[in-house]
Parts: structure tokens; C-alpha cells; sequence
């Protein structure tokens, strides 16, 4: 199972000034089957280590954690010969060992020649809510999100449409149809499957839709007892109501993040930790309005006015109860949420691909989808979940602020004209 992550991985091993790497993201996302894949075809060995299987792990690391006295005890705990170079260590969980994460420092200042990779599923949450000593400036970072639709179309071995894609992408020319028709069919499994690794290669091996649905629903499940187990007392109910919550408000025709909906008289004071607590899980990312089409966006980002997406749109169609034949074939029952869910599968192709979203409201109340930075400029992304040409919208971004080019997703062919390149859904990941 290809995984991108792989050709960062390959480049901060071979990197001269490499420091420890700090891999996270969200539960199942696929960084420990990515770590240990990286460890096998990569290194003469690799040394494993899972603070929540082992939980006497932690014990290791109450004295002393300079890499001189860990290497002997880790060497036998591992049950292999540690060497420089050559094996790789990897700490998983590790935001359940504090110890460990602040030995990661001294690993970088005093043994620079072992390669070490920490994992972390809620490393966010545990950083941001305790005493942990983070070794700032000692670690390199990399977070891992859900599979995209170009891993998507690998896995099921549609290596030839998917070069197809890109190349018409970069050159604004119409696949023929038939493929066109392929990709966009490609694309409706996708929302229904997701991008998390083992609902993928469950599909791949059996296209059985009901028994993803059961792994969906047990990741979800797990994210659920994540709220309970990680967070306070007293807000634990209000995580669980705001996530909950999201499928409502992308069910909304203004898909801003509405704290009334949540409860009746709610308030951001009420609801603010909830929201945090989820963003740094990777559960869910919040895109906030720009009030300024000047770079950089993050200067001038409104911060009471956001939108909530989550992190992956299989989940969200399970969290949804929603059938695959409502998105397999074209159905009028779901017309609330289509926008809602395109909205929501773009703004993941492009987290994945490395953009910061932003959006657009104009005074009179005209609304551009995301706003990005892309080679240095601002370019404006209208989202449609279908093949509606009318995107007035964007023509009045298009008016007011004259950019280099605009960008339109929908169920359309590529083309390009007056200056709006007209990108299918599902080759968002080519952004």
C-alpha cells in the first residue's frame, strides 16, 4: 500500500541536518503501518516501541534519558542490536510518556546518528493540556492525514487514469468521456469509502461497501471513547455534542459554524475547548474567514467567523448514516448536504496536499468556497458539488480583486476559459 508519506520519509533519512521526527496525525490514519513499511525496505533493522501495548515502557524513561544509558535498555527491550545508521527506532504513542518525548532533545544534541521516529495519535491534546516539557526546536514535524484521492486511485491500481488526470489537469484539455466518466465514478466511492488506510484496502480487496461501513463505525467509536478517555469531565459532553453537530451544520446552505445550532443560546465560551480539543486530534480542521485578500491570509483571519470540516469524508458519510447508492447514483434525497459534503471533501484533498484554507464573504454577502496561497499566489476556489455553471460568486472575487487565475470544481470536464480553470471533483488532489 503506497502511502506519499513514504518520499518525505526518504528525504529526511537521507537529509545531513535531519533531527528526530515527530509523526502525527489522527487514529488510523496509517503512521504506524507507514513507519514500520519505512523501517523494512529502508534499514538493516527496526526497533519498535508502543507506550500503550507496553505501558511499563514508561518506566524506562523515569531517570536518566540521555541516549548513552537508553541505547543498552532499548537494544535488549527490542530484542535487536541498535546501530547507528542502520536501524531504525521508533516510539509509538508517545505522547502516553512524557520522559520520552523530552529524551527526543538529547537524541538530537548528543546522538545525531541514530534515526528516530516518534508517533503520536493525540499528541496535540497532550502537549496543549499538560506539563510536557516539548523539546522545541530539537524535532522535525509531519503530520499524516487520511489517504487522498490520488492514494485512493493507486491502491485500486488505476495508476494509467490517474497519470491520465494529472496531465490534462496541467494542460486544461478534456479527458474523453468515457474516462472522464470512470474518474467521476471513482470519485463517488471515494466520498463513501474515505481515505483511511484500512476502509481503502478493504474495499480494494472485496468492494464490499457494508463491511467498511463496519470498520468506519468502529473508528468512530473509537474517536468517541478518545473524547472520554483524553479530556476533562466536564467536557466530555460538550465534545461529543459539537462533533455530533457537524453533519447539521454541513447540512446548513451557509455552512459557517453556527454555535446556536449546537444548543439553544450557545456560546463560543461554552464551546471553544470542544472545538480545540477536536482540532488537535486531527478529527476535525476549523477554516476561518479571511477578512483580507492580502498575504499572508493568516494575518487577517477573522477569528469568529469559521467553518468545521472533518478529517475524513468516509467517517463523515458512516457518522451521517448515509447509503452508498445515495452517492453512488444520483439521488435528489441528500440535496441538503451535497454542498456541505463537496465543500468538505475539497477542503481535504488540499489540507492533504499542504494548504492552509481560508474563505471569502464579499459585504454584500457573495461567498468564494477557499481562498489559498499557491506559488506565492492568492487563488480563489469555487466548490460545486454537481455541473452548475453559474458561479457568480466567484465572478464578483473575480471583479474585485483580479487574481491570476480562479479555480471552479465540479463534475466537469477540464477546461480553461477567461481565466477560470475548470477542474473536475475528482482531481482536487492535482491542486
Amino acid at each position: 500500500m503506497y502511502r506519499k508519506i513514504a518520499t518525505f520519509l526518504e528525504n529526511w533519512k537521507e537529509d545531513p541536518h535531519r533531527k528526530p521526527l515527530i509523526l502525527q496525525g489522527a487514529r488510523q490514519v496509517g503512521k504506524t503501518y507507514s513507519l514500520l513499511e519505512f523501517g523494512r525496505t529502508h534499514y538493516e533493522n527496526t526497533a519498535y516501541f508502543n507506550f500503550e501495548t507496553n505501558p511499563a515502557l514508561s518506566d524506562t524513561f523515569a531517570g536518566n534519558i540521555s541516549p548513552a544509558h537508553l541505547l543498552p535498555i532499548l537494544s535488549h527491550i527490542a530484542g535487536t542490536t541498535i546501530i547507528r545508521e542502520k536501524t531504525l527506532i521508533i516510539f509509538d504513542e508517545i505522547q502516553l510518556c512524557e520522559r520520552a518525548l523530552t529524551s527526543l532533545k538529547y537524541f538530537c544534541e548528543n546522538a545525531p546518528e541514530y534515526h528516530i521516529i516518534a508517533a503520536g495519535s493525540l499528541l496535540g491534546i497532550a502537549v496543549n493540556r499538560s506539563s510536557f516539557s516539548f523539546p522545541v526546536g530539537k524535532v522535525d514535524m509531519k503530520t499524516l492525514y487520511p489517504m487522498d484521492m490520488e492514494e485512493f486511485l493507486m491502491v485500486l491500481g488505476e495508476h494509467m487514469l490517474m497519470e491520465q488526470i494529472k496531465d490534462h489537469f496541467e494542460n486544461n484539455l478534456p479527458l474523453p468521456p468515457a474516462l472522464h466518466e470512470s474518474a467521476m465514478q471513482l470519485y463517488r466511492q471515494y466520498l463513501v469509502i474515505g481515505g483511511m488506510p484500512e476502509c481503502v484496502m478493504q474495499f480494494a480487496d472485496t468492494k464490499d461497501y457494508i463491511l467498511v461501513r463496519h470498520t468506519q463505525d468502529n473508528i468512530l467509536i473509537g474517536y468517541l471513547n478518545d473524547m472520554s478517555k483524553y479530556n476533562t469531565a466536564n467536557e466530555i459532553k460538550k465534545t461529543r455534542l459539537t462533533y455530533d453537530n457537524i453533519t447539521v451544520q454541513l447540512s446548513k446552505k451557509n455552512t459557517r459554524f453556527q454555535y446556536k445550532l449546537l444548543k439553544k443560546g450557545g456560546r463560543a465560551s461554552e464551546f471553544e475547548n470542544a472545538i480545540e480539543w477536536l482540532a488537535l486530534s486531527g478529527i476535525i480542521s476549523q477554516v476561518y474567514e479571511t477578512e483580507q485578500i492580502l498575504k499572508p491570509l493568516e494575518n487577517y483571519r477573522n477569528i469568529d467567523s469559521f467553518k468545521i470540516y472533518v478529517s475524513d469524508i468516509g467517517l463523515l458519510m458512516a457518522k451521517k448514516e448515509l447509503l452508498p447508492q445515495d452517492i453512488l447514483y444520483p439521488t435528489n434525497n441528500i440535496d441538503d448536504f451535497k454542498g456541505g459534503l463537496t465543500e468538505n471533501y475539497v477542503n481535504m484533498q488540499l489540507t492533504i496536499s499542504g494548504y492552509k484554507t481560508y474563505y471569502w464573504v464579499s459585504q454584500r454577502g457573495a461567498e468564494v468556497d477557499f481562498i489559498i496561497q499557491k506559488e506565492g499566489k492568492i487563488i480563489p476556489i469555487e466548490v460545486k458539488s454537481a455541473d452548475n455553471t453559474k458561479a457568480k460568486s466567484l465572478q464578483s472575487y473575480i471583479k474585485t480583486y483580479r487574481p491570476d487565475y480562479a479555480i471552479k470544481l465540479s463534475s466537469r470536464n477540464f477546461s480553461m476559459d477567461n481565466g477560470i480553470k475548470t477542474v473536475p471533483l475528482y482531481a482536487a488532489f492535482c491542486i
